[in-house]
């Protein structure tokens, strides 16, 4: 490839990187316009490597293209400047002073239907031994293949599904009442659950997975059920917390509505992005797993676990109440 034509390749390249970055800004819920916000971390590596090829073509255009890709760069960093470890962060951790009867551990993955390997997925489960399970994608099979797992728990809710939203549910801790709620469509239900800790304290939890932004399926619904999954819950507890695949990154205007209307805080705020998905692929940065607490419920530690055969990678967390006896 002769230099005029890598420069032009390059320009264009910039020039379509920097319309995408600005046009997802709008306040669209258009799917390829949202879908921006899911890769716009890859998008900044991707805008950093052309910059840099830009630097050695010795072209009469080069620094037009240069300063289109640095304005790519600073879009998106300023977009994602929260979660990154720089930034001041929301929540702290490691607050291991806390009596063992105001804290439980919680573990949320996605199973991903096709995954067949349900072996992997049983032996990370028992590994982490959490005293909250919440699962995504089990259909009945996957249902059947947990069955082992979810009968240890003395309280469990299997909400099997064919099309890639069902739910399961196991919990160790009382279970005061649980509900299945279609916020926004049929197929993308949202498990509620009140919980009593050892203590006595209350808590409720938010088991969330909502569609993604794909081909004819625009993001209303999706935002719709996110937004209402965290400032309608039903027993309208002071502490709360939700874990789940929200098919969407914490940056987006979505996620961060949810975050800020329904008090929440999120621990990946100053402390780094943590991508789940893809889980072989992490480096691409889509952090589409959460975990978050709202109240006096605290955090005291989470980790994005090893791979476990699904397209995402799990979120183990420890809370404790400061509410109760």
């Amino acid at each position: 490839m002769n230099v005029k034509v890598l420069s032009k390749t390059l320009s264009a390249a910039a020039v379509i990187l920097f319309l995408a970055v600005v046009v997802s800004l709008l306040p669209s819920d258009k799917w390829f316009i949202r879908t921006v916000d899911l890769v716009r971390e890859p998008l900044t590596y991707l805008a950093g490597l052309l910059l840099i090829a830009a630097l050695f073509v010795r072209s009469s255009g080069r620094w037009w293209t240069v300063a289109t890709l640095i304005g790519v760069i600073v879009i998106n960093l300023w977009r994602m400047w929260p979660y990154n470890p720089v930034a001041q962060t929301q929540l702290a951790l490691n607050n291991e002073s806390a009596a063992a009867e105001r804290c439980f551990t919680a573990l949320s993955a996605n199973v991903k239907i096709k995954n067949k390997g349900y072996g992997r997925m049983v032996e990370q489960i028992r590994r982490y031994d959490p005293d909250l399970l919440f699962l995504m994608e089990t259909d009945q099979q996957w249902i059947n293949e947990l069955g082992p797992v979810l009968a240890a728990y003395p309280h469990s809710y299997r909400h099997p599904q064919p099309e890639a939203f069902g739910l399961a549910f196991a919990s160790r801790l009382e279970v005061v009442k649980s509900s299945i709620v279609e916020n926004t469509h049929r197929d993308t239900p949202t498990l509620y659950a009140t919980l009593r800790l050892q203590n006595g304290a209350a808590v409720e939890f938010i088991g969330l997975h909502p569609k993604p932004p794909l081909p004819g399926w625009n993001t209303e619904l999706r935002d719709e059920n996110i937004v209402n999954a965290g400032i309608q819950t039903p027993d309208r507890l002071a502490d709360a917390f939700v874990m789940g695949d929200f098919n969407d990154v914490p940056w987006s205007r979505t996620t961060t509505k949810f975050r800020e209307q329904g008090g929440w805080r999120d621990p990946r705020i100053g402390r780094g992005v943590f991508p789940t998905f893809p889980s072989d692929w992490l480096f691409v940065g889509w952090p589409l797993d959460h975990i978050m607490v709202k109240g006096q419920l605290e955090l005291v530690s989470f980790e994005i676990l090893p791979d476990n055969g699904s397209d995402h990678r799990a979120v183990w967390a420890k809370l404790c109440a400061l509410r109760g006896q």
